[in-house]
């Protein structure tokens, strides 16, 4: 292989290894963002059984009071 061949190699490599390490670098960030979206989520799904739960209540307080 001539040296020239080998430079070029070389530096292809360099370059495959710095965007490696940036993609991991990338991929650690979206994993850590989507678990947060995923505690989000569940925070308000909890929220709205509760707000759901809630006006299932007045509801049938208010028919309770037509009823009477």
């Amino acid at each position: 292989m001539s040296n020239q061949l080998l430079s070029n190699v070389e530096a292809k490599l360099d370059e495959l290894i710095e965007l490696c390490g940036k993609l991991e670098k990338e991929n650690a960030t979206l994993k850590a963002k989507e678990e947060t979206w995923h505690q989000e989520r569940k925070r308000l799904l909890e929220k709205n059984e509760i707000a759901r739960t809630r006006v299932e209540a007045m509801i049938n307080r208010l028919k309770n009071l037509k009823e009477d």
